[in-house]
């Protein structure tokens, strides 16, 4: 059972297996849900010994994220279904002024504004393979709870309201043709607590006490409306933490909120199992009928105990029925040991510092997660220069970078982002040889810039600065991302002939750069020293040479 195993993977095993510990992690059965059968049960121990890393995911190292959907249409950034019912909030704000009081105008009516009407799924992912993609993501459901897919479980779709279309599905099809792994996204365990505000009222002003839309609407509202034979409950969730009667401030409704609905829940709702199932019937559905080759899950490791279980077990048990093999990412954050090895770790808008043994991944926006005017008009997006030291960073580390492109409610995207996606395609196009299919070396890069370790952090990160190189190799070649160049000549360390020596290295034949002419250099005891030409392209990649240097 351990044979063949990496060494960490391996001895987590044997510790676990000699000590009876993985048994303890297994959960409760799933009720009557029939999931996929096969060998992966839905247990800890189970996901552990039978889970390994695809190599297209390892070779793919760069994916682009759609992280599309009803809360792009007013172009406020994230979490509009959430803040739009918290008065004082700029979302709130906002929605009052252009769609009217929350208590009549609710998110439901903002999904319905979502129409996608100048979307062009080829034209877009066409961008996004010139950018140097080799994996898609689509989002298929968000905490506002909408599915965007043809969804057997749930009516609240995107073929019944918004835009009238298999988002999903037609993503999965531009994707497929043009040659990239799809994937989907699964962010909808939070929506029960998340939605709460929607439940509340307005501490203040003229229509204070005034409950928001989510509490009174029903089934028999929508009598002869766009959104008849729909249950707004079924949307909204129901009212589970929901805030009482008297709160007369806005301070002490947002404390309120604070303290119950605001914190990141991964338990089944109190005394409604019936949400975790349904979670899990709609996450198997997504799964059988896109055949995903990558699900990200926006959680701490599973949700909802047993459900989340099943839910891998049945995702990787059909793709023993695809593939022949566990051919398939899943990922979640916050992994604890046991689950690293039967998940993939994701680390949300974070850094590392150090090269992982396991394959992991960081996601990240070229602004915010849904769509934000702003973002264009301040010109405040995420430059590509940036994008690619990120990738390079991580791609050191024995990771993948998953990058948001925002859209519009229409589908489109604005110049600013497309500009950016032009400077990624010139850079991939002359580097991409140091990214697909590269492996690490046995240092991932050297370098003045301290990483802070984390997730949801890259907010307070100031750049990479000169000195700051990572590391790659493919096949017998080493390659050197210089992050941030400057007039002077580089030091590289790591690849002064002590260094060299003490790793059990080789020695430096030649240097060239990639897309240019050979490089001069001079190597000593202490470092590497080399001669940049000026470029006019950001993050130079040099290709080093040598017998034994990989």
């Amino acid at each position: 059972m351990l044979k063949g195993l990496h060494p960490s993977r391996r001895a987590f095993l044997a510790s676990a297996l000699g000590a009876g510990g993985l048994a303890g992690l297994a959960g409760p059965a799933q009720g009557q849900i029939a999931t996929k059968p096969g060998p992966v049960e839905p247990t800890w121990n189970s996901l552990v010994a039978n889970y390994r890393y695809p190599d297209w995911f390892r070779d793919a190292k760069f994916g682009i994220w759609s992280h599309w959907g009803p809360q792009s249409v007013p172009e406020q950034g994230d979490w509009y279904g959430r803040f739009m019912y918290m008065q004082g909030h700029p979302m709130y704000e906002h929605h009052l002024r252009t769609y009217g009081h929350p208590a009549d105008t609710g998110m439901m009516e903002v999904q319905k504004r979502w129409t996608a009407d100048k979307w062009d799924p080829e034209g877009l992912m066409d961008r996004f393979v010139k950018a140097g993609a080799k994996y898609f993501v689509s989002l298929a459901c968000h905490h506002d709870n909408l599915d965007c897919y043809d969804s057997a479980h749930h009516g609240w779709n995107s073929l019944r309201v918004g835009p009238g279309r298999d988002v999903v599905g037609t993503w999965e099809k531009a994707a497929r043709r043009a040659g990239l792994k799809f994937g989907v996204s699964n962010h909808t365990s939070h929506a029960w607590h998340w939605y709460q505000p929607a439940y509340a009222y307005d501490p203040e002003g003229p229509r204070a006490g005034e409950r928001y839309d989510a509490y009174h609407l029903t089934k028999a509202d929508g009598a002869g409306t766009w959104w008849e034979g729909l249950d707004p409950q079924d949307l909204y969730t129901g009212r589970h933490m929901v805030a009482p009667d008297g709160i007369e401030s806005i301070a002490a409704m947002n404390a309120w909120h604070d303290a119950h609905d605001g914190e990141w829940i991964e338990s089944t709702p109190p005394g409604d199992t019936a949400f975790a199932r349904q979670w899990l019937l709609r996450q198997m559905d997504l799964v059988a009928k896109y055949r995903p080759d990558f699900c990200y899950m926006d959680n701490y490791e599973l949700p909802f105990g047993p459900y989340g279980l099943a839910a891998a077990a049945d995702y990787y048990n059909r793709s023993l029925e695809w593939h022949g093999k566990i051919d398939v990412i899943l990922t979640a954050k916050q992994l604890t040991p046991r689950a690293r090895f039967g998940l993939v770790q994701d680390v949300e808008r974070g850094f590392t510092d150090h090269l992982w043994d396991e394959p992991w991944q960081t996601d990240t926006c070229l602004g915010d997660w849904f769509y934000n005017r702003a973002r264009f008009t301040d010109k405040s997006y995420v430059p590509a220069a940036a994008v690619v030291q990120r990738l390079a960073d991580v791609i050191s580390k024995n990771g993948n970078l998953l990058l948001s492109v925002p859209q519009r409610g229409d589908g489109t995207i604005d110049a600013e982002e497309e500009k950016i996606l032009d400077d990624l395609a010139r850079w991939f196009t002359v580097n991409g040889e140091a990214v697909y299919g590269s492996r690490p070396w046995h240092v991932y890069g050297e370098g003045p810039t301290q990483l802070q370790v984390g997730m949801q952090n890259e907010g307070g990160f100031e750049g990479f600065v000169p000195g700051d190189v990572r590391f790659t190799t493919r096949e017998d070649a080493l390659y050197l991302f210089v992050l941030a160049t400057r007039d002077a000549p580089l030091q590289v360390r790591a690849l002064g002939r002590r260094a060299l020596a003490q790793a059990g290295k080789g020695r430096i034949a030649r240097i060239t750069q990639v897309g240019g002419g050979p490089v001069r250099f001079r190597q000593d005891a202490d470092a590497l020293h080399l001669d940049l030409a000026p470029e006019d392209l950001f993050v130079p990649v040099l290709k080093i040479e040598g017998p034994g240097l990989v």
